[in-house]
């Protein structure tokens, strides 16, 4: 099976020869806060500047010279090899190994291991499939091979990192600890945090433990560390966005089409906005600020879209306003209705004259009739 090669307008990899040639990509989350958008998709296959989310990571792994690709998938597992197949459309191979049980982000690289063709001393390329980053990722294996580390992280430093695991590293960039989400101003004692993507020694691979539920975060390396192991960390503070919530994916896919998230993936030139072949979008509707429209998506006389995404079969009638917002694979919003940071699941039907704003999600086959809700911030 193949993939879609509409999907990806990718390049040759450079001709220089890899540092790593493999990665394990972790796809096996159930994006619960991202619902309603991953009700009846998983969180790596929701479109983001028109294709799925996954061909971004897919395209950047194959533009740094990686060549062998093996996901590790759970949720909604069937979805994938469909679309990507064998990997041969994007330059890359492709397996699919998928876990019955909850094994955690440890427990799944463990479970996918007997894929690798690395050999125990090679590095192993890992990364989430839910992170929009531009990061250096041959800079992050060519660290990895200089210090000689049995795990190299991508660290980013973050204005305010309360919300997040930080990760302090001594002066030569070797980490010293794993801390919590800091609760005090004393206990900020860096701005660095796990970015989400590593590179393995592959022999640590095989150490985790196997058959049961790991997390790399708060057990893998941790005990490493007390272990005396060596973490690497890499400061990488380019573009970095964590695709957890609405209104970050929906800001992640803006960024895609404006070029301020890099991606090879992205189909063609796009500017302000990215209409695909198969949208129906009238000559005077305005559309900017990032927003993409999908393949069999109509949006209607004077609408107006920005900072948006419009999934396929999606219908905005005549004189619509939607602004950061995300509307779902053949939803309805009604003439002269606004949205202003709302989510709409797949199928649901907004009559005209609603306003929904700030944070709204509007659940899957949900119906709201004509002037049901004005400035509301539930739905």
């Amino acid at each position: 099976m193949r993939a879609h090669p509409e999907d990806v307008p990718l390049t040759d990899a450079p001709a220089a020869t890899p540092a790593a040639t493999e990665a394990i990509l972790l796809v096996g989350g159930k994006g619960t806060r991202l619902r309603p958008l991953t009700v009846h998709t998983p969180k790596p296959m929701v479109p983001a500047a028109g294709v799925p989310f996954l061909t971004h990571q897919l395209a950047r792994a194959r533009a740094a010279g990686i060549e062998h690709i093996v996901l590790a998938t759970s949720y909604l597992a069937e979805v994938f090899e469909p679309h990507f197949g064998d990997g041969s459309a994007l330059g890359l191979h492709l397996e699919y190994v998928t876990e019955t049980d909850p094994l955690g982000t440890g427990g799944a690289l463990r479970n996918v291991a007997h894929r690798l063709r690395s050999a125990p001393g090679d590095p192993v390329l890992v990364f989430n499939g839910d992170i929009l980053t531009g990061l250096d990722i041959r800079a992050l294996v060519a660290t990895h091979r200089r210090t000689r580390a049995d795990i190299s992280l991508h660290l980013t430093k973050v204005p305010d990192p309360r919300a997040f695991g930080l990760v302090p590293t001594d002066d030569s960039g070797r980490v010293t600890a794993f801390l919590e989400k800091p609760q005090t101003p004393e206990e900020i004692v860096t701005d660095q945090i796990n970015a989400g993507a590593y590179v393995f020694t592959r022999s640590v691979i095989d150490e985790i433990p196997a058959g049961r539920p790991v997390s790399v975060e708060r057990e893998t390396f941790p005990d490493l560390l007390a272990a005396g192991a060596h973490l690497q960390g890499m400061v990488d503070s380019t573009y970095w966005l964590d695709l957890g919530t609405p209104q970050a994916f929906v800001r992640g896919s803006a960024d895609l089409v404006l070029g301020r998230a890099p991606s090879p993936a992205v189909p063609g030139r796009c500017g302000e906005r990215l209409v695909l072949p198969g949208a129906d979008v009238a000559e005077d509707a305005k559309l900017s600020g990032g927003t993409s429209v999908a393949a069999g998506a109509v949006v209607g006389s004077g609408a107006r879209i920005d900072g948006s995404a419009i999934l396929p079969g999606a219908w905005i009638e005549a004189g619509a306003v939607v602004k950061n917002s995300l509307v779902g694979a053949g939803a309805r919003v009604g003439s002269r209705t606004v949205l202003d940071g709302v989510v709409v699941g797949d199928g649901a039907h907004i009559g005209p004259d609603n306003e929904l704003l700030d944070g709204v999600r509007v659940w899957c086959g949900a119906r709201i009739e004509q002037g049901a809700i004005r400035f509301s911030s539930d739905a």
